[in-house]
């Protein structure tokens, strides 16, 4: 059974899913920002680059689409413990394969062990973080993915200012690896066992079997898929934006190099200054017209990006798109968790097509604008934006009448 929390109890809590979700972000650019580096060290070529890289997309989706097992069977504080734990050890392993062992086999299962953990850690993280935002009563999500977001820059950060010093991947990977068993160790003491996250000891849970079949039933429900169209297209947006929107200015319109880097830049202040401060605006309007707004300024966006004859209006452009790709992932996450009792399995099948649309999105739309060109591509982009918006009724926050009762409440 859930017991009261304490203010500071509140406070230590929220800032520990604060820690995880910033932990998670660094841990994401860890890797990534010293790629060249781990290619350099095993004399590997793209399409084996790209290999790894596959390995890792293939066990971040195992990862997010298996969680409510995991959380099933050991709940979601001691779950995000252990899958820290499990990524922490995978990007310490990484390092020491490329540079320790000079082992592409290392490398790679450091990756899977890195893809897997980060995959189950994001459903638990957003489970966790949407009871905060329920206790508070207002939207704060928008707010822990903008410490997401802090962690990757912070991350990048740190990555260039080592490769830029000649620090050697094991040496970087392995300090963040065990900064990051510390911040879940001392975060696990600071997240209280809920019922809802099936934290109570063993005697306290319902059998396996029903905790299984409760995490498996969100894929049987309507309202899992029209979720997941609004989530689908905006994560199709802001995916295909971190991967093309640079080389969509400079070789799509034909702009200077390095005017790329511009366009991604001001795309991304637009959307974490959206996640930092739009949680208020979603409590005033309400979920549904904020996402009908955004997707509207997303699809301008995109649209203007596409057609701007000169590089302010391209820049214009990828402000918008940014804006309006803000939000879709994070309220869509709130709209799953509406129901506490199925929050685990709502959110991790919501995320699921999330995450296949942000990383399985870009890649398709390269393989089309071979075909069509890059910017045309980028129409396909608007298509799902606008039926992104078209659905966003299903975020509709639920009825009292359409939840199923806590133990607590029934009891």
């Amino acid at each position: 059974m859930d017991t009261a929390l304490t203010r500071s109890q509140f406070v230590r809590w929220r800032a520990a899913i604060f820690a995880i979700f910033f932990a998670s972000g660094l841990s994401i650019a860890t890797w990534a920002s010293r790629v060249p580096g781990i290619k350099q060290a095993l004399d590997l070529d793209n399409a084996q680059v790209g290999m790894i890289l596959l390995g890792m997309g293939l066990a971040s989706i195992i990862g997010i689409s298996t969680s409510p097992a995991v959380m099933a069977r050991t709940g979601a504080r001691r779950g995000m413990l252990l899958t820290m734990l499990m990524f922490a050890v995978g990007i310490a392993l990484v390092g020491l394969g490329a540079n320790v062992f000079g082992s592409v086999p290392i490398v790679l299962l450091g990756m899977v062990l890195f893809g897997f953990g980060n995959g189950c850690v994001d459903v638990m993280m957003n489970v966790e973080a949407t009871a905060i935002e329920q206790q508070m009563g207002k939207t704060i999500l928008p707010v822990f993915h903008a410490l997401f977001s802090f962690g990757t820059v912070i991350g990048a950060g740190i990555g260039a200012l080592a490769a830029g010093l000649s620090v050697d991947v094991a040496t970087h990977a392995g300090a963040v690896g065990a900064l990051i068993l510390v911040v879940a160790v001392v975060c696990f003491f600071q997240v209280p066992s809920r019922e809802a996250a099936l934290d109570p000891e063993d005697h306290e849970k319902p059998p396996f079997r029903r905790r299984m079949h409760t995490a498996l039933e969100a894929w049987r429900e309507p309202r899992t898929y029209l979720l997941g169209v609004v989530m689908l297209g905006m994560s199709f947006a802001e995916g295909g934006a971190n991967d093309w929107i640079a080389l969509g200015t400079e070789q799509g319109h034909g702009f200077a190099e390095g005017t790329g880097a511009v366009s991604l830049a001001v795309f991304s202040v637009g959307m974490t200054v959206v996640r930092l401060f739009g949680g208020p605006l979603v409590d005033r309007f309400g979920r549904v017209l904020v996402l009908r707004i955004l997707a509207v300024a997303a699809a301008s966006g995109i649209v203007l990006f596409i057609l701007a004859p000169s590089l302010p209006l391209v820049l214009v452009g990828a402000a918008l798109w940014g804006v309006g790709a803000s939000l879709g992932f994070p309220l869509g996450m709130s709209a799953a968790a509406d129901d506490p009792a199925k929050a685990a399995a709502r959110v991790s099948a919501a995320a699921t097509i999330g995450y296949v649309a942000f990383l399985g999105g870009p890649p398709v739309l390269g393989i089309i604008s071979e075909h069509i060109g890059l910017l045309n591509t980028l129409f396909i982009l608007v298509g799902l934006v606008v039926a992104s918006g078209l659905f966003s009724g299903a975020a509709r926050p639920l009825r009292e009448d359409e939840k199923i009762p806590t133990a607590a409440q029934e009891g």
